[in-house]
């Protein structure tokens, strides 16, 4: 008899313990799904990649106004600058988008825009093509190639079909500061670069900290998806000449890490020879 009713029991905790495991309707899970995938919809925008519309022609044919484009954000957050031959975005150096009217959107856009499922239609950035960074010298006669570090740059591969390298605009030499970037649109007569802001503080450069990442890829419209490579005509030898014979940031760099690397060992063994001599 007392087996019979221990079996009862068990059986009844049994059906207890199913009921209790009874998995959630899927409508009751949803508003909870929903909130996850937009709370990792704005964290994958913040520090990992986010889209940006296209707003004018002056990266043609590269780019067309109206490109939905997204661009990595992570690679700055562990230190990596901009190189030459990227396409970045970046945000208005100061005085680079003076008088450029703002967009205003409308509410459901302005939600979607901040959790990164539209591109803002606020911000003013800019996107431009890297040609030279900090410790280059770079420059364009009237009639010629664009030079950086004495190497004419072959720009066939990305420069609007008809359009000259700098004839609208020649300028330099410029030798552009440390930490700084100039930069150039593809469409040459139809892009005010950093030729045309030689006025302001930096002379037409900028910080590199104001670049927001790197554009990798045409995401819309889809017949134009495309990937956004470096041109071969930045991978000579002889543009990186220079600029690395200058002392800066890079030639430091390898330097401080060696002595950081270091410093414990040193001090691991003065400590052990310390110790012998205590011994002793």
């Amino acid at each position: 008899m007392s087996d019979s009713r221990g079996e009862s029991r068990g059986d009844g905790g049994s059906e207890a313990g199913s009921e209790a495991k009874k998995p959630r309707s899927f409508w009751k899970e949803l508003p909870l799904l929903i909130v996850i995938a937009l709370v990792l919809a704005f964290l994958i925008k913040a520090f990992l990649v986010q889209a940006f519309s296209i707003p004018s022609d002056s990266m043609q044919n590269t780019l067309q106004q109206g490109d939905r484009v997204l661009v990595d954000k992570l690679t700055p957050w562990f230190g990596a600058e901009p190189k030459r031959g990227e396409v970045v975005v970046f945000e208005d150096p100061g005085g680079w988008l003076e008088g450029t009217p703002t967009p205003q959107p409308n509410a459901l856009q302005t939600v979607l825009s901040t959790i990164g499922l539209m591109p803002s239609a606020e911000d003013k950035d800019l996107i431009k093509r890297v040609i030279a960074v900090g410790g280059d010298t770079v420059e364009c006669k009237k009639g010629g190639k664009v030079e950086v570090n004495g190497q004419a740059l072959n720009e066939t591969d990305y420069i609007y079909p008809g359009n000259t390298p700098c004839d609208d605009e020649p300028f330099g030499p410029i030798t552009v500061p440390k930490g700084n970037l100039w930069v150039m649109g593809d469409h040459r007569q139809n892009s005010l670069d950093s030729r045309y802001h030689q006025e302001l503080a930096d002379h037409g450069t900028f910080p590199a900290d104001k670049v927001v990442g790197r554009a990798i890829v045409v995401a819309w419209p889809v017949n134009r998806w495309s990937t956004l490579p470096v041109p071969d005509t930045f991978d000579q030898s002889g543009l990186s000449a220079a600029a690395s014979a200058v002392p800066g940031a890079a030639a430091v760099a390898p330097g401080a890490l060696g002595f950081a690397g270091a410093l414990p060992v040193v001090l691991w063994r003065r400590r052990r020879l310390t110790r012998r001599r205590t011994a002793g």
